[in-house]
């Protein structure tokens, strides 16, 4: 496991850091906060700034000009920020942030984690931070609800757990919100897919297929669904329903809808089947749902079978096999007394096309298998797989080699692709014009 040398992150000597608690202390007693919260945040700065210095010049422990500015600055996130996070959130290169314990920090960097020097002083400040995040948007975290999701103000997704249910003290992970919106272009410079993948992705958008992405936590689903759906024409009408709102869509005629906890007094709880089923009655062109994993399994595929075409969704699943038998189990959990082979009829005339994708041991994320679902052959769903991705090995360096392929094989929706105007040459099938046959 790699650690990130302390210089790259505003970290102080123990001295120093002694002092940087003196100080804070001091100022809290010199501050009124509740002031400070109706204060312009750049008139808070300056005053915090001016005191810090006024402090610090009274102080008989000397300091260079770079601890100085450390020191002022790690007191400003404290009061102002969320402490020692902000030198982490101030990273563009960090995707993940995962707090173990309040001395136990890890991030993730260019798909690896790294231990990083930056510190909490304990477990109770670790703690203060927490509810911090949690207060800001209207949550709690306590004995009695313990484990909280919430969101900081750039967007990034928070989940919190204290003890008792975290046994060595408050954990926290957070999954960096992306500002920069990624093109397929990207993807195929990062070496994610291949160009014929590249087009392929494009045309079932464009030609409104259903699409479910599937792969593991951390693979990659939620850039990819924001690069399917800048695929969708601007005039069409889209409502988009997550958890945690990450997609980033430009299109202008887009209705965004997010799910609620319950309030303190356990009530006021909206889950994302009461939002697929009210999305259903606004007039939607596509639906496209951050996550599915749970009872809104069976709306989705009811609106997916009912005219709700090229509809898009993410889901936890090792293989394109595995995403449909997760869908199947869905519906089962959402209490549908239905034969397994209604079921899988469903899913199978819903669902277009399954996008596998997986984060590899090198950091990278790949898409690893593009299937058409052909339809049923007795109670089994039978599907084709139009692109993969074959791994030859491991470099000196640890990074994995293999090539992007096409199988040969022409997908049954082709035909249907082409009445739209949308002609995919045969080449990107990895099919030669002689022998293609349909």
């Amino acid at each position: 496991m790699n650690i990130i040398h302390a210089q790259q992150y505003d970290v102080l000597s123990l001295k120093d850091l002694a002092l940087k608690q003196e100080i804070f202390g001091k100022i809290l007693k010199m501050l009124d906060l509740s002031v400070l919260e109706t204060m312009d945040k750049k008139d808070a700065k300056e005053q915090i700034t001016d005191l810090c210095n006024q402090l610090l010049n009274e102080s008989s422990q000397p300091l260079n000009l770079n601890a100085r500015t450390k020191l002022i600055k790690l007191i400003l996130d404290e009061i102002l920020g969320l402490g020692p996070l902000e030198t982490l959130l101030a990273d563009p290169s960090i995707s993940d942030i995962l707090v173990n314990n309040f001395d136990n920090i890890f991030v993730e960097k260019h798909g690896l984690l790294e231990r990083v020097p930056v510190t909490f002083y304990d477990n109770k400040h670790l703690l203060n931070i927490i509810d911090r995040i949690v207060s800001g948007v209207g949550r709690r975290i306590d004995e009695s609800t313990p484990m909280v999701d919430a969101r900081l103000a750039d967007g990034s997704r928070v989940n919190a757990i204290i003890p008792p249910l975290a046994l060595d003290g408050p954990c926290l992970s957070i999954r960096r919100f992306t500002v920069e919106k990624l093109k397929a272009q990207q993807l195929i410079e990062f070496g994610s897919m291949s160009e014929e993948m590249g087009q392929f992705i494009h045309a079932i958008v464009e030609g409104k297929l259903n699409v479910l992405i599937s792969g593991g936590t951390g693979s990659g689903k939620t850039t990819l669904l924001n690069i399917l759906s800048g695929y969708i024409p601007s005039n069409e009408r889209i409502i988009t329903i997550e958890d945690s709102a990450e997609l980033q869509l430009q299109q202008p005629h887009t209705v965004r809808l997010e799910t609620r906890v319950a309030n303190i007094e356990g009530k006021g709880e909206v889950h994302q089947r009461d939002l697929v089923r009210n999305c259903l009655r606004m007039r939607p062109d596509r639906i496209v749902i951050g996550e599915v994993r749970g009872a809104e399994a069976i709306d989705m595929l009811a609106a997916m079978n009912t005219g709700h075409e090229g509809s898009l969704t993410t889901l936890h699943a090792n293989s394109a096999r595995d995403a449909l038998g997760r869908m199947e189990n869905m519906v089962c959990m959402a209490g549908f007394d239905m034969p397994v082979h209604n079921i899988r009829a469903q899913i199978a005339s819903a669902i277009d096309v399954v996008i596998q994708l997986q984060r590899n041991e090198d950091g990278k994320r790949r898409i690893t298998s593009i299937q058409e679902i052909n339809g049923m052959e007795g109670d089994i769903i039978t599907m084709s797989e139009i692109f993969k991705f074959t791994r030859n090995g491991k470099d000196e360096e640890g990074n994995i080699l293999g090539e992007f392929v096409a199988t040969g094989v022409i997908p049954n929706f082709n035909k249907q692709l082409q009445l739209k105007g949308i002609n995919l040459p045969n080449s990107v099938f990895g099919v030669d014009f002689k022998m293609a046959t349909f």
